[in-house]
């Protein structure tokens, strides 16, 4: 029976997103790295590690590159090395895994993190297969982009392959931007727990029955977002918008820290809160602004719920999203609140929604890659 994972995680090294520690190559050198279900690469920061190749890694003639989102993104030598995810009787090890060094970075790519794994599909993790070792030359992105494109298999699934742990993560959350003021690191509020492998068993997590919302492709994690009520009032229909490049109209994403909602969409779920309410959130969530609002002109107690309703195995499932889920309070500083939501940007920003972390926050969130 594959062991499971279970991993201690926080929010303080990713700017809100999650972050923990598992050891890499021959002499096991801790790296905290993001955990990101929104892409299925794992690169480490060639300045957090290098090649241990007299210890036992291997250099390979495979370049990688990734972007993100934020405009971030990075450049990397894909390298075999062994990697320990896990601590104590939690702990399993695996070797001959398929890691990026990523010597060339834009963007605040690891922020004081060392480096990303992805935990989404194995289509996503990309790889050009180069005429020399990746390692020594270090091939620019212009030079890598030349190349065909050729699937890897991605850390999860080479662990799952090997009968390490299930294709299964499990994810326990409290918060999607730090909690200043309550003690950083120590904060309960910024910890919380990834397991690799299980979930259901951990039922010191979580409480009651799971819903299950159904996985539309084997890419991101993606959903169909069928409507978003507001408190009482009637559901906002979201449209469908599946073409063959955006095969869903949502995505469920542990590395977005924010509901990020296409400009459409997010305007009619504005339109039905109070005046004063929708001043205060559009004043949160616009770029023009310093996106923090005081705490004294809050009193969630009287904020609606936002409930997403989704595509279901065998019916709707409704998700429920709290005011104290949505806003997060003493961030960035102590005394101001946050609105955890964002309006996307770019082309087809309306033809698909991020449901990051606040979705997460008030549940135990598992996400099963062997699910059908």
């Amino acid at each position: 029976m594959p062991k499971i994972a279970r991993i201690p995680i926080t929010n303080i090294y990713a700017d809100g997103d999650y972050t923990g520690r598992i050891l890499v190559g021959p002499k096991k050198k801790p790296m905290n790295v993001l955990f990101d279900t929104g892409s299925s690469s794992f690169a480490l920061n060639f300045r957090s590690y290098r090649p241990d190749i007299a210890g036992g890694d291997k250099t390979t003639r495979l370049a990688q590159f990734d972007s993100y989102d934020d405009h971030s993104g990075w450049t990397g030598a894909v390298i075999k090395t062994t990697i320990t995810i896990g601590r104590g009787s939690y702990a399993v090890t695996a070797s001959g895994i398929n890691a990026a060094v990523a010597y060339r970075q834009h963007g605040d790519m690891f922020g004081k993190a060392d480096g990303i794994l992805g935990l989404a599909y194995a289509p996503l993790d990309q790889v050009r297969k180069m005429p020399c070792d990746t390692w020594s030359k270090r091939y620019a992105y212009r030079r890598v982009i030349r190349h065909k494109i050729r699937k890897m298999r991605p850390c999860l699934t080479q662990l799952a392959r090997e009968g390490v742990v299930s294709d299964r993560i499990s994810f326990y959350t409290r918060r999607s931007a730090i909690h200043v003021g309550g003690g950083g690191a120590k904060d309960p509020l910024n910890r919380g727990w990834m397991i690799i492998g299980g979930g259901e068993e951990a039922h010191d997590l979580y409480t009651g029955t799971f819903q299950t919302v159904k996985v539309l492709t084997d890419d991101y994690y993606n959903t169909n977002l069928k409507a978003v009520i507001v408190g009482n009032t009637p559901p906002i229909p979201v449209p469908r918008h599946a073409t063959r490049s955006t095969p869903s109209n949502s995505i469920v994403d542990s590395g977005t820290a924010s509901l990020d909602l296409g400009p459409r969409l997010l305007k009619r779920i504005l339109a039905n809160f109070s005046a004063g309410q929708r001043a205060l959130l559009s004043a949160s969530i616009s770029e023009t602004s310093n996106r923090s609002v005081a705490m004294s002109r809050l009193d969630l107690k009287t904020w609606p719920d936002l409930i997403f309703v989704l595509q279901g195995v065998g019916g709707d499932v409704r998700l429920k999203v709290r005011p104290r889920d949505y806003w997060q309070v003493n961030a960035p500083r102590v005394g101001r609140a946050t609105a955890a939501i964002t309006a996307a940007t770019g082309p087809g920003s309306d033809s698909s929604q991020t449901l990051g972390l606040p979705l997460m926050n008030g549940y135990f969130t598992i996400f099963d890659g062997e699910a059908d």
